[in-house]
């Protein structure tokens, strides 16, 4: 294997377990042609690209192409430990790769080799369930709840002007009302699908029609029984829920290392 040239900065991807210096068939971030490859130390390697900018912008665009060259890296069959979108070696520093080996692979083994042990043989699933009809479950809410039913009916004729209090009351109403109507149809797919999960996280839901947006740590050998159960669960709901399922991925949700280097913290 050709040793990989030195340069002034690393772009950092992900640690694995190997010993092995090699390269990846994977598009590294940036618009220069780098090529993805393994800066070792002992039995750890940290994947990189080499890195002419100092910064790369938090775009939609650098963080797909940050997230795919660590799919593709797992995808060869590795147990992959991200690390946070963005981090490069000092521009400073005569020799990136000593850092790495030193300040990185060297200094934090002991947590990698334990963090890849918690994350072998497993897998992420995600899972995001939305309403198929919000107007379905507007119609729900004001059938369960006679106090909204009799304030949106005294409302109807009535100028937008005049009833301004009152209607801004009723949305206040409505939206405390979906919210526990969320958060019920949440708490009951996470109940179903939590004992097949070692893990699982609750990200943000970022449309209003959206009930769960959960990511879950899944060993292998579970993981067809969980894809069955979420079949179960999608053809069971279809009438009232949208499922989007997406996996196996990296444990985005589970890992996200943090490099630091010493000049920063001496800073």
């Amino acid at each position: 294997m050709t040793e990989q040239p030195d340069c002034k900065q690393k772009y950092l991807y992900c640690v694995i377990q190997t010993g092995e210096e090699r390269s990846f068939d994977a598009k590294a971030i940036g618009d220069g042609g780098a090529g993805v490859h393994t800066v070792v130390f002992q039995d750890l390697a940290m994947v990189v690209s080499d890195s002419a900018t100092q910064k790369y912008d938090h775009t939609r665009a650098n963080l797909l192409a940050h997230e795919k060259v660590i799919e593709g890296v797992m995808r060869e069959g590795f147990t992959v430990l991200p690390v946070r979108f963005g981090r490069l070696t000092l521009a400073t520093s005569k020799s990136p790769v000593e850092d790495i080996q030193q300040q990185v692979l060297k200094r934090r083994g002991e947590d990698f080799h334990n963090l890849l042990a918690e994350m072998d043989d497993k897998a992420e699933l995600g899972l995001k369930a939305l309403w198929r009809d919000e107007k379905t479950i507007f119609e729900e809410i004001v059938a369960e709840n006679l106090g909204i039913q009799r304030l949106r009916d005294s409302l109807q004729g009535r100028s937008a002007a005049a009833t301004h209090y009152q209607r801004a009351s009723l949305g206040e109403r409505v939206k405390a009302a979906l919210d526990r109507k969320r958060e019920l149809e949440g708490t009951r797919l996470l109940a179903t699908l939590r004992p097949l999960a070692g893990r699982h996280r609750e990200n943000q839901l970022v449309l209003d029609r959206m009930v769960l947006n959960a990511a879950f740590l899944v060993e292998r050998c579970r993981e067809e029984e969980f894809d069955q159960l979420v079949g179960q669960l999608d053809r069971e709901l279809v009438h009232r829920l949208v499922f989007k399922y997406s996996g196996p991925n990296p444990p985005f949700n589970f890992v996200e290392l943090e490099v630091t280097w010493d000049e920063e913290e001496a800073g």
